[in-house]
């Protein structure tokens, strides 16, 4: 007997587990990071690590070596005889035995060895096995006989073969005494003989229970012969034969305590047979004890299925095919057994038609890798186990017994596992250890995070191993039910169905079982429910259907939704007759079985997220079909059959790969809706012929043309945006009207709209044409008398159209990002208009309302702030001291206002040009709650501003030049909530603001607060607000918030207890946010403390060098959701620092706990995770951000369940929640994104859809990924996970990211894994932006870049710039910025403002902010920088020019789309880089510089940036625009392809007289156009002035110049960066001059392949590889035009054409003679009379026969044309007089 191993009785095996019995889940210590791992790798030469929870190993080490030894002393273990796959044949009587079924700590016992007491408290676990004709298949299984040891793996090199040790040496451990054995031969009865009366005179019998009242339950007889008849187990056995091994018993074994609805109860070991249905309710018969034993097994009884009664050695999930196990496999279909099949010949179909044993595959004996595993008790202790990757369930039975059982357990137990939200018992052939890889995998782990130690820790948020006994599940009381018709049991943890619902089965009408681990429904329940009509089964893990669901005769509905479902071959579904809903979504079905025609009731059909790659063809026969949804498969094409489903109404396939719509669509005659998005589609006019279309949803596919001249007339709904549209054409029908109300074209590329076309929309409601290129609308639009909303933001438009007063109806125009200048006069009469976004155009004028004689008041009876009042002096005083105070515009009594000002409720035009003058109009929109005016060029608010706006509950005022606001008025706002005075020049706020108390957002940031705040009789102090819940003072730099004993107020009737400290901020209880950072606080204490319901901030807002700002907003839920996190001086390193957001834009009211919990758990995670980073492994400190986000989310977890309460783990389900906020945390997440900054290097890791975007000489790149559901690789990854995505783009149709921290309730699909990343810092990265979705869902990446750059010198009023922004633009939610300047790490550092109040220098950007710039037209440009003084003296001129463009506008249809985005980038760069432009002519650019290297920067950006535009389709598949790759893969073309020329010099200067700009003459100018004349496209040639001032100053190769020192850095450093190759040409002579020059190509580097290009673009080797053109046109559409010129041909001839009859290659092609030569035909064949086609043509080859083709039609119109002329005019001459016709050909002819 061993020291080291006091408990163990045998051989060991090499599943080893370490830890005691004391160990329990209820309050689990924190552990490192990852002591097992270092536990591991310390005893990396050892046999078996020591595993343990705690941080330090326990002193006794419980390993098991491997000797062999007895106690017999001990007491007897728990009986875990298990044999529930062992069957008993009908005719044979033959037991098979399987290894995987038994349980291994039980052998074969010997006679007698067992006492009745034994058998009595034996406990089996109840299990629905369906006993139908169709599963029927008793199999004979692999029996390997086991010892009594514990376990019986005993080898010396684990894995190898079984050792299985009998010896008789060696005596059975935990065996009772050996009884004296009995007499066998016993009298049995006869069967006739009647059933004799229970005896209580056995003496055997004798216990403490009323038998008597025990009928059916307790057969006497059967004691005797059950303890007279064991089998008794063989001496020893081949541990080699795994083989099948039979053995006959002296006699079958009979039930001796039957109770099934008792969980403790003994189940029969044989499955008695009977004829009649029995149910729980049923009353059994007694048996005959006395009769044969082979009479008995004739008249053998099955128990009813819902009994749940396991056969002797049937195993629950020993059927890998009908189990939810992911390893088992699944056996093929096969035909469903009739149900009028007999016992006798079921009996012998089990002997001929057996179902695979999975057996055991060997261990191989090359892996020495373990997985350490935890396995849990029930009562929450576990034990860590080292198992092999191959072990199976089987192979750890023994071992789990022996370790895990207590000695007082002993009931049968099992392996379950608990995770998401489910928990099953795992089938012995699944492998544990592949599980826990596979899950720790999906939830974002690697290999490098050392995968097979990681579940050695507290995994439970991801998996849970449980051993424990078998049990019936909850109680009837647990269920909590109310009703019998409807029946939630959603995450019951139901292994079978409660007895209380066989009893009420008639009266259940919905049934959800969804999320339990049953396996099987009784056949007798499912029979028993008549009424049934709706069966959920969802996330029950099950891999096939319930053999029992074919016999629900009344289901009408079923979901089998999100399992792993490979085929429904043997799911019998034809069976339910009147099945018409059927829903199979999140399976892993690759095909449909063959008998779903059958289902000719059946109109619904979901298997959307399966594996299909094509549509089954069975789903074309189901003619009754309505509704079909095949989304996220992997579909590429429609069959032509689907036109066969004439009944379909709804048609999805989202998120395919479908390229085109087949021509057999036109049949679905009744398809109604129709949801094609995220495919590849290209061309929808399939659908104009479907005659009851009414939503047709196509965005996000190729298509490039839309025409709806001819239909679909009926639909409703259309939306096509995020394609590449530049055509929309629309011809209507006189004889049907379009029913078109919502047309969706944004982000596509529409440059205009059709006039004609858009009239005809009579009926359309909501017009949306956001994110294209439109300069203008229709005036047409005003015809649209129906239309409600107006959306057309993010365009070029200039003005609106003056007819859109005509849309009496409008409710709401959104036009904001646009270039309008003013807004039509007739915009006052629209009398519904509720609310106007113009924010971000370049409106400086706001016109009066029209006079008072053109409009009327509405209906409604609303009339001004001020009614009318009798006539008297006193009111002509009233009135003349308003329109005083006013100015002007105050409206009289007895003028009516217009009807905008009755309607108009939110008024958004931020971003503008308005001044002072332009505030009088908004003062009679009485009816305003939003006003918002920030940033614009207000210097000050009108005293009676405010005085009709007594219903504003949000004011914006932020951005401006304000020192003061209007106080007389201010107390009326009774309903004011939120006000924004941020970006102003206010040195104090009025105490008037005080009495307005239903303020509850305040933001004064970044002003020139400087008042003491304690004089709270002149001036505002916070205390006087109470409801205030945001508050923002940050920025005010000479701000002190400080104590003063006479800083105090007394509230009136309080006496002292009434005093407020003014300096203090206890008295705001609802403050959720209080920003104070750079403000002056000398009274420490009066800062509140920072919570999860308040963030407080206080730093500086510079960091390590670099300046940042910080902005955020609450929200119109008003709950904090967002955290921010900045570290200075990281780990006390002054060049490291952290900046993070964690948080949710849209959560739950308490997600703030998860947000608060990231943000103050992050620093001490990532700092251990940084310091054991193992270089030597090739880890980086992206692997230790990576491991960070993954702990920290394990660590959310535990602590969202450390309340004993709350710990449900992952089998919490939405009804088992313990408390609402318990429930909400647990599906509420949130996003993170971190910046870590090692020097001048910046690392990155995000999770979800809080993004950085880094800018690089204002070009905006983003440096983080979005993890968006409809990403191709995070729908994979989803999939892979079982999850799947709704059409709305939802994970589970609850979540809109695929990663996040939380929802623990979708883990793993939805985990924390982020995507990192790595960027060294230069001198061109100016600054980042962070920011959650609450910005980047609706301001650009580089409208972003934009708007903080034209305000990066103080960063603070840049984040606050960005979220006023996102607020103008739509953004409700919860929004965090901030905008960090890494551009401050390669300045020198500034020196600090002595007085900013007086030297302004913060405001420097607000100074030139305030400039008009009159001369620019668009918005984009507006907002850049200045345009750089006309350059005089030496400087250099670029010339520009698109090749081809002529060509290009006269057949591409894209080109109008393509010259605006080409215009766009050229002024864009010119502004960024320094850049004048002079003139423009047609595509062509001329530009001067002040230095020729800022010409360079220019001409070599714009060549690089020209091939990432967003470029039209058509330009893209033209030879012009195709994209090129040179011989590495590098792309070198793309779109337009731009030729620069460029000289340097001193050219004649003198402004032009008409446009008042530069312009420039003389040989220089000469020069440098005849330079660029010599470039072909995509060159960029220079002359040698330019190469010299290169080589000066970039290559540093060359002397300098006399200009090399005024070449400024950043376009040097930016040359650099681009590693030019600079190619000599050599002298060139150019046309009109007669010195030639010598001139040189450049290329930057990504492009340097274009050297292999030749002059017209085409390539000129081999090394360059073109894209292949996407032609338009096939060859048979061409052979169809050619046919048809061969008929227009003949009929020009006076004939028709004939083709030659097809005939035998032998037999020529002419008319033979029984064929009659007809004048009027004209035979030919027409391969000869055509252009040669074949299917390999080129583009160019097709383009040159349509071409000859359109020639010869064009012809043969003419000649019919001139031959009816012809007939006309001899008919003239005849009759002697003109007809209509002639005249007017004559006439047109004239007008030639």
């Amino acid at each position: 007997m061993s020291d080291d191993c006091p408990n163990c009785d045998a051989h060991c095996d090499e599943f080893t587990f370490v830890s005691t019995d004391d160990i329990s889940e209820t309050h689990p210590r924190p552990l490192p990071l990852y002591p097992e791992v270092v536990a591991t790798r310390a005893a990396a030469n050892g046999r078996n690590p020591d595993i343990s929870p705690w941080s330090e190993p326990p002193t006794t080490r419980r390993t098991f070596p491997y000797m062999p030894f007895s106690r017999p002393s001990l007491p007897s273990p728990p009986s875990l005889r298990s044999r529930q796959n062992d069957t008993h044949s009908v005719s044979s009587g033959t037991y098979v035995a399987s290894v995987s079924d038994m349980s291994i700590a039980d052998s074969r016992r010997t006679k007698g060895s067992l006492g009745f007491f034994s058998d009595i408290i034996m406990k089996t676990r109840s299990r629905a096995k369906l006993a139908s004709s169709d599963s029927i298949n008793d199999s004979t299984s692999s029996f390997a006989p086991f010892t009594s040891s514990p376990s019986q793996l005993s080898v010396d090199t684990y894995p190898s073969s079984l050792h299985l040790d009998f010896s008789p040496d060696v005596p059975p451990a935990f065996s009772l005494p050996p009884k004296k054995d009995k007499d066998r031969s016993r009298k049995r009865s006869r069967l006739n003989k009647p059933h004799p009366a229970p005896s209580t005179n056995e003496p055997l019998l004798k216990i403490d229970t009323d038998f008597t009242h025990m009928e059916d339950i307790i057969h006497i007889n059967a004691a005797s012969e059950s303890l007279g008849s064991r089998p008794s187990a063989p001496s020893t056995l081949d541990s080699t034969n795994f083989g099948p091994t039979r053995f006959t018993p002296a006699s079958p074994p009979t039930s001796i305590f039957t109770d099934p609805f008792h969980p403790s109860s003994v189940s029969s070991k044989h499955k008695q047979r009977h004829d009649r249905k029995v149910s729980p309710k049923t009353r059994t018969a007694s048996f005959d004890l006395g009769v044969d034993a082979e009479q008995l097994t004739e008249r053998e009884w099955t128990a009813p299925e819902s009994w749940a009664i396991e056969r002797d050695g049937g195993d629950a999930v020993a059927d890998g095919a009908s189990s939810g196990s992911e390893e088992s496999p699944v056996s093929g279909s096969s035909r469903a057994l009739d149900d009028s099949a007999t016992v006798t010949d079921l009996a012998s179909r089990k002997r001929t038609r057996r179902k695979t044993h999975y057996a055991h595959k060997p261990l191989s004996s090359s892996s020495n890798k373990f997985v350490l595993v935890r396995i849990y008790r029930a009562n929450g202790s576990y034990h860590v186990a080292q198992i092999p990757p191959h072990a199976t369930v089987a192979d750890l039975t023994p071992s789990l017994n022996a370790k895990v059982l207590r000695d007082n357990e002993r009931e049968i137990h099992r392996l379950y596992l608990k995770e998401r939200g489910r928990e099953r018992m795992l089938a012995p052939t699944e492998r544990p250890a592949q599980i826990t890889r596979r899950r720790l995998e999906q939830a974002g782990y690697d290999q490098l995070d050392s995968l097979d130690y990681l579940a050695a820790e507290d995994m439970t948020f991801l998996l849970k191993f449980v051993y424990k006994s078998q049990l019936l599940g909850p109680t009837v009381e647990d269920l909590n039910l109310d009703d019998f018709e409807y029946v939630d049991l959603t995450g019951c943890g139901l292994p079978t169905i409660p007895v209380i619902f066989h009893k009420n089965a008639e009266s259940i009408v919905f049934l959800n079982l969804s999320r339990n681990p049953m396996l099987e429904i009784p056949l007798d329940f499912i029979q028993s429910c008549t009424t049934l009509r709706e069966l959920r089964l969802s996330s029950m893990a099950m891999k096939k259907v319930p053999q029992s669901v074919r016999h629900s005769a009344s289901l009408h509905r079923l979901d089998l939704s999100c399992n792993r479902i490979v085929d429904l071959d043997d799911a019998g579904l034809d069976r339910i007759p009147e099945l018409s809903i059927l829903k199979l979504q999140n399976n892993r079905m690759e095909q449909l079985p063959w008998y779903f025609p059958r289902l000719r009731m059946l109109k619904t059909l979901n298997i959307s997220n399966n594996k299909f790659s094509r549509l089954p063809s069975v789903i074309c026969e189901m003619l009754a079909l309505r509704d079909l949804d095949i989304s996220f498969n992997m579909i590429t094409e429609l069959p032509e059959d689907i036109g066969r489903l004439i009944a379909l109404e709804q048609l999805i396939f989202v998120g395919n790969q479908v390229s085109r719509l087949p021509e057999q669509c036109n049949q679905l005659v009744n398809l109604q809706v129709l949801d094609c998005r995220r495919n590849s589609i290209n061309d929808l006019s399939i659908t104009r012929t479907l005659p009851r279309l009414e939503k047709l949803l196509a965005d996000h596919n190729v298509i490039h043309a839309l025409d709806l001249s001819h239909g679909p007339h009926s639909t409703a709904i259309l939306d096509v945006s995020f394609n590449d549209i530049t055509l929309l054409k629309l011809v209507p029908s006189a004889q049907t009207p379009f029913m078109l109300t919502s047309l969706e074209v944004s982000n596509t590329k529409l440059s205009s709209l059709d006039d004609f076309a858009l009239s005809h929309l009579s009926a359309l409601q909501h017009l949306k044409l956001d994110h294209n290129l439109f300069r203008t609308l229709p005036d047409c639009l005003g015809e649209l008398s129906h239309l409600l909303t107006l959306s057309c933001s993010d365009n070029h438009l200039d003005a609106l159209p003056e007819t859109i007063g005509s849309l009496r109806r409008l409710e709401t125009l959104d036009a904001h990002n646009n270039s309008l200048r003013k807004l039509p006069i007739s915009l006052w009469e629209c009398s519904s208009l509720t609310l106007i976004n113009l924010t971000s155009n370049l409106i400086d004028t706001w016109h009066d309302p029209p006079d008072s004689s053109l409009v009327t008041p509405p209906a409604t009876g609303i009339t001004l702030e001020l009614p009318p009042t009798p006539p008297g002096p006193r009111s002509r005083l009233q009135l003349s001291r308003k329109a005083s105070s006013a100015t002007v515009h105050t409206p009289s009594s007895n003028r009516p206002a217009p009807p905008l000002a009755y309607s108009l409720e939110k008024l958004y035009v931020g971003e503008n040009r308005l001044t002072d003058d332009c505030l009088p109009p908004f003062m009679i929109l009485k009816e305003l709650r939003v006003l918002n005016l920030s940033f614009n060029e207000i210097q000050e608010l009108p005293s009676s501003f405010l005085r009709n706006l007594t219903r504003l509950e949000e004011l914006y005022l932020s951005g401006n030049q304000l020192t003061s606001i209007p106080t007389e008025d201010l107390p009326r706002l009774t309903r004011l909530s939120v006000l924004f005075l941020n970006g102003n020049k206010l040195q104090t706020l009025p105490q008037e603001l005080g009495k307005v108390q239903s303020l509850t957002v305040i933001d004064a940031g970044s002003n020139v607060l400087r008042y003491n705040i304690n004089n709270w009789e002149f001036d505002w102090n916070w205390n006087f607000n109470p409801n205030l819940k945001y508050l923002n003072l940050s920025g005010n730099k000479r701000l002190e918030i400080k104590s003063d004993d006479r800083g105090t107020r007394r509230h009136s009737g309080q006496g002292d207890k009434g005093r407020i400290v003014l300096a203090d901020f206890s008295e705001l209880t609802s403050l959720r946010v209080l920003g104070l950072m750079d403000v002056t606080t000398t009274f420490l204490p009066n800062i509140p403390e920072e919570s999860e319901d308040r963030r407080v901030r206080t730093s500086l807002s510079e960091v390590n060098k670099m300046s940042y700002g910080i902005a955020d907003n609450l929200g119109i839920t008003g709950y904090l959701t967002m955290f921010d996190l900045v570290q200075p001086e990281f780990r006390g390193h002054k060049d490291e620092a952290v900046f993070a957001m964690f948080g949710r834009s849209d959560a739950l009211p308490n997600n703030n706990h998860l947000s608060k919990y990231l943000h103050d758990n992050f620093i001490s995670q990532f700092i251990g995770h940084l310091n054991v980073i193992d270089p030597s492994k090739s880890e980086t400190v992206l692997d230790a951000l990576r491991r960070t986000f993954l702990r920290l989310n394990k660590s959310l977890h535990d602590s969202l369940y450390a309340n004993p309460s709350n710990r449900k783990m992952s089998q919490v389900s939405a009804s088992t929640a313990g408390t609402a906020s318990a429930e909400s945390s647990y599906r509420a997440g949130a996003s993170g994104i971190v910046l870590y900054f090692a020097g001048k290097t910046m690392y990155m890791a995000n999770a979800g859809d809080a993004l950085a975007v880094v800018s690089m000489q204002g070009s905006a790149e983003l440096f983080s990924r979005k993890h968006d559901p409809f990403d191709r690789r995070e729908t994979e990854r989803i999939r892979t996970a079982e999850g799947w995505i709704s059409p709305k783009g939802l994970i589970h149709e609850e979540i809109d990211t695929s990663r996040s921290f939380g929802y623990f309730y979708h883990f793993p699909v939805v985990n924390a894994r982020p995507d990192v990343a790595k960027r060294q810092l230069t001198e061109q990265d100016e600054f980042v932006i962070i920011g959650n979705r609450g910005l980047w869902d609706y301001i650009s990446y580089q409208t972003a870049v934009d708007i903080a750059r034209s305000e990066i010198s103080d960063p603070m009023i840049a984040a606050q710039k960005l979220r006023d922004f996102a607020i103008s633009y739509g953004s409700d939610g919860s929004t965090m910025i901030m905008v960090i300047c890494i551009a401050d790490l390669f300045r020198p550092k500034k020196q600090p403002a002595t007085d900013l109040s007086i030297d302004g220098e913060p405001y420097s950007a607000l100074k030139r902010r305030g400039g008009k710039k009159t001369d620019i037209q668009d918005r984009t440009i507006a907002r850049l920088d200045y345009e750089v003084s006309p350059p005089i003296g030496h400087l250099c001129l670029v010339f520009t020019d698109i090749r081809n463009s002529t060509q290009l506008w006269e057949a591409n249809a894209g080109m109008p789309t393509a010259m605006k985005v080409h215009n766009n980038l050229l002024r864009r760069q010119l502004r960024i880089c320094g850049g004048y432009v002079v003139k423009t002519e047609g595509d062509a650019f001329m530009c001067s510089f002040p230095t020729t290297l800022a010409a360079l920067w220019w001409a070599l950006t714009v060549q690089v940036q020209l091939m990432h535009e967003p470029w039209p389709h058509e330009i893209l598949a033209c030879e012009e625009g195709k994209e090129v790759w040179d011989s590495q893969g590098n792309l070198i073309a793309r779109g337009l392809s731009v030729r620069m020329g460029m000289h340097c010099g001193t050219p004649v200067c003198e402004p032009d007289p008409i446009t008042n700009r530069m312009d420039y003459f003389g040989p220089m100018v000469i020069r440098a156009a005849r330079i660029c004349g010599n470039t072909a496209g995509g060159q960029i040639v220079c002359s040698a002035d330019v190469v010299r001032e290169i080589n000066a100053r970039v290559t540093e190769t060359g002397p300098d110049t006399e200009y090399s020192e005024f070449q400024p850095p950043q376009a040097i450093e930016a040359v650099r960066r681009m590693n030019i190759k600079v190619i000599p040409v050599g002298e060139i002579k150019l046309k009109g001059l007669e010195i030639p020059e010598m001139v040189s190509l450049i290329y930057p580097g990504s492009v340097a392949g274009r050297q292999d290009m030749d002059l017209t673009g085409g390539s000129a080797s081999a090394s360059v590889v073109s894209s292949p053109p996407e032609v338009q046109w096939s060859i048979d559409q061409v052979r169809e035009l050619a046919v048809l010129c061969l008929r227009f041909e003949a009929l020009a001839s006076g004939r028709v054409f004939r083709p030659f009859p097809k005939r035998k290659e032998s037999v020529p092609s002419e008319l033979s003679e029984d064929e009659v030569f007809e004048p009027l035909y004209m035979y030919g064949d027409p391969d000869q009379l055509l252009p040669p086609m074949h299917d390999k043509m080129g583009e160019l080859e097709i383009m040159m026969v349509m071409d000859s083709l359109l020639t010869r039609l064009d012809n043969a119109a003419s000649a019919m044309t001139m031959t009816v002329m012809v007939e006309r005019i001899e008919a003239m001459q005849t009759r002697g007089e003109l007809d209509e016709w002639t005249l007017n050909l004559m006439s047109s002819l004239a007008l030639r």
